[in-house]
Formats: structure tokens, C-alpha cells, sequence
């Protein structure tokens, strides 16, 4: 029997992610989602993208760390000269700072290290993402989105909403979106989400038609995990 799995935050933590695979017995006809933020804050954050790569079961989807990357790479990784540093406006350093306090730093040092014909593809790659996706699972329905459905309407629809609202707005755990379907965020660690049924903080939140599956990889008390979604059988791998 395949299975499909969905994970999300995983911030450079190369190690946690390749022991939840083994965790998982990940296989080829399994598929995988990955609901952002991939990008930044751990150790190994393009080891995980070049990882990736190589999966064609694996669907990334973007997350706020994404965007803010490909804000800036194309800046960081030009030939640095008169005329680049001219072209400098506050935009892009409004960019590289926002980026810089969320933890690019990993992120720029790995992409630094490789050839310029490899960033290339890794861009490309990224850029790839998806924004969301609907997935059908065991007769449910299942929304993935980084963030959630910022500035919620039930008169929406899904490509209502502008990248800002899927992929930075935190959504409101404590109101059900919808009757006939499931929204599946990452983005909002759940040691934070302050809700009277979050009653196991840093593990997998299920409660209004919503499931929050960012446990807070590298985060004091958190840890990477991942939801099964034909059983809906969690699984955890801890900070390593």
C-alpha cells in the first residue's frame, strides 16, 4: 500500500529529516508534502533542497522563507561591481535584512559554496514551488498551505488570496474555514499556538477542521514531525 505524508518546517535540519524518511519507510510510490520552509535557520538547508531534487514523489510547497529567498538571490549571488552596488535601492536592502533576521545566513552560505551553474538549478527549483495544493485522501479533502488563508472569507476562493495571505498570515485556529474539508498549515509553531484546544503544545494540533503540523523543529522542546493522512498516524523525530 502507498501512503501519502505530509511534513513542514524543516528549517535546515537536514538530519531530522533523512532519520523521519527512515522513520517512515518512505518509498517511491509513496508521495510527500512539504509545506514550506525548507530555507534557513539549520545547519544544512540546500543539502535538504539537493535532496529533493532528486525526488519525484516529493512536492515542496512555498513558504514564507522561500519567497523571502527568492527576493534575494538573485541579488546576492551576482558579480558584486560598481554596477550591482549601485543598483542597490532600499527595497532590496528592506529585503536582505528581513531575510538576514529570519536566518539566511546558512541558507547564503551553502548556496555560496556551489558552482554557479548548480544555484542556478536550485532557483529554478524553488521557483517551481507550489503555492498550495488539494489533496483527496481515504474519501477526505485536504487543503496544504504554508501559512492558512489570511483575511478568511467562506465567499473566497482559494486563488482569491494573494501570496502574502497563504504564506505569512497565521490563521485563526479557533474558527473552522470549512464543513467539508481540512486545512492543513505549517508555519505557526504549535509550542505557540494559543487556542483553549491546543492541549499538547509542540506536537501535531487537530481541532476546527484545522491540522498545524509545525512542531517547532530546532526549537527549544520542539521537533520535526509528520502526519500520515490515510490512518492520520503521527510521527515525530526530536531536535537532534
Amino acid at each position: 500500500m502507498s501512503y501519502t505524508y505530509v511534513m513542514s518546517d524543516i528549517h535546515g535540519h537536514y538530519d531530522e529529516y533523512r532519520e523521519m524518511l527512515v522513520k517512515i519507510d518512505f518509498k517511491s510510490d509513496d508521495m510527500l508534502y512539504i509545506l514550506g520552509d525548507i530555507l534557513d535557520r539549520g545547519p544544512h538547508p540546500i543539502k535538504i533542497i539537493l535532496d529533493l531534487m532528486e525526488r519525484p514523489n516529493v512536492v515542496c510547497i512555498a513558504g514564507n522563507h522561500c519567497v523571502m529567498a527568492c527576493d534575494c538571490f538573485k541579488f546576492l549571488l551576482q558579480e558584486i561591481n560598481n554596477d550591482s552596488i549601485n543598483k542597490i535601492d532600499d527595497n532590496t536592502i528592506e529585503a536582505l535584512l528581513n531575510w538576514q533576521m529570519n536566518g539566511s545566513d546558512s541558507t547564503i552560505k551553502e548556496m555560496h559554496s556551489l558552482s554557479k551553474d548548480k544555484q542556478k538549478e536550485i532557483i529554478d527549483f524553488i521557483q517551481e514551488f507550489e503555492i498550495y495544493e488539494e489533496v483527496f485522501v481515504e474519501n477526505k479533502e485536504y487543503l496544504l498551505v504554508h501559512a492558512g488563508l489570511g483575511n478568511f472569507s467562506k465567499d473566497r476562493e482559494i486563488w482569491d488570496y494573494d501570496l502574502s495571505e497563504l504564506v505569512w498570515t497565521r490563521p485563526d485556529y479557533d474558527q473552522s474555514y470549512f464543513d467539508d474539508k481540512y486545512v492543513i498549515t505549517g508555519h505557526t509553531p504549535t509550542l505557540y499556538i494559543e487556542s483553549k484546544d491546543n492541549l499538547h503544545p509542540g506536537f501535531i494540533f487537530k481541532a476546527n477542521n484545522h491540522i498545524a503540523i509545525d512542531c517547532g523543529c530546532g526549537i527549544p522542546g520542539g521537533r520535526l514531525a509528520c502526519l500520515r493522512l490515510e490512518d492520520m498516524k503521527e510521527f515525530y523525530v526530536e531536535n537532534l
